[in-house]
């Protein structure tokens, strides 16, 4: 089971809810900015005692149906990083409404709030996993995968996969070969 929490965007929010699932007795497997991710499912009583302790931190216990939009949300940025080579020419954000039929500022401020990310830096950290991915592979060259990725240049992407992951592109495939020689 898993609940949305909002406004918890730091770690020691992420601590101070840890701390509160603790003294509920709550047994939960991971404790993600915005999100819980429990063992067992948890009755409506214990989850309105979590909505009332999570009230004194600050933060807020996120309905469902919420929840549910956030989850959508993710699932839709999965399938444009997947299938981004596919997918419309359109801007992300006229995608994801229109995916979703919800005006975008209401799903970027909830995803936001809930998650700690806007949703452009969700799309970015999971388009730079791709090109990890396909690096790895070594199927493709860069800039078959900026093509894929719809990047506008192989520059454009070798500079947001610096900026997120501190390596240049190139270094990167290196270090796979340098691992498989040792």
């Amino acid at each position: 089971m898993k609940l949305y929490i909002k406004y918890m965007v730091s770690v020691r929010c992420k601590a101070a809810v840890q701390d509160k699932l603790d003294k509920l007795g709550l047994h939960y497997g991971t404790v993600d900015l915005g999100e819980v991710v429990f063992k067992e499912s948890i009755t409506p009583q214990q989850q309105e005692q979590l909505k009332q302790e999570l009230t004194q931190l600050g933060v807020e216990l996120l309905d469902h149906h919420q929840g549910k939009i956030i989850e959508q949300v993710k699932a839709v940025i999965m399938k444009m990083v997947l299938q981004a080579d596919s997918l419309p020419n359109m801007k992300n954000s006229e995608y994801i409404s229109q995916q979703l039929k919800r005006d975008y500022t209401y799903l970027a401020n909830l995803f936001s709030e809930a998650t700690g990310v806007t949703i452009e830096q969700s799309i970015i950290t999971h388009k730079i996993e791709r090109v990890k991915e396909l690096l790895l592979y070594d199927e493709l060259n860069l800039t078959e995968i900026a093509h894929k990725l719809n990047y506008c240049s192989v520059a454009h992407l070798s500079g947001q996969f610096k900026k997120t992951t501190g390596l240049t592109p190139s270094f990167f495939k290196q270090m796979k070969h340098k691992r498989r020689h040792l």
